[in-house]
């Protein structure tokens, strides 16, 4: 595992293929970082689910971009999704016939931690969820 403090940035447009071309990112800069196929593979379903959340409601306006945050501190993995949209997500129940709205609920599930914060031009929001590569114990929540 590299030094500790080390991240990536990246910008995809608001179009649903952009989880995909995300996950491919991800994976790419884990390899570089080494990082495990498990934690490596949760991740990169973190990422798809924040992705595809940006892509369905974060508001992005035409020619504009949703922004993606790959960080690794503290043998702890951070992925984050950036949008306009000043709404803080919300999980709500699915039914068992809904084709959706279980994204977040998973990221509530896979991730250590979760969060939201305000974006640094105070337009939008970044939602992030982290994984924790070593030792014991996990805090769920924002």
């Amino acid at each position: 595992m590299p030094a500790t403090g080390v991240e990536t940035r990246q910008l995809f447009p608001r179009h649903r293929r952009s989880a995909g071309r995300a996950r491919a990112a991800l994976r790419q800069q884990l390899v570089e970082w080494k990082i495990d196929d498990e934690p490596a593979e949760t991740a990169a379903l973190l990422l798809s689910e924040l992705v595809t959340n940006a892509v369905e409601h974060g508001r992005v306006s035409p020619g504009r971009k949703i922004g993606t945050r790959f960080a690794l501190y503290d043998s702890t993995l951070r992925v984050e999704v950036a949008d306009a949209n000043n709404d803080l997500p919300k999980p709500r129940p699915a039914g068992i016939d809904d084709e959706d709205g279980r994204g977040l609920a998973l990221v509530i599930a896979l991730a250590d931690r979760w969060g939201t914060c305000p974006r640094r031009n105070g337009i939008g929001k970044a939602v992030w969820a982290e994984l924790k590569l070593s030792g014991e114990g996990s805090e769920f929540g924002p």
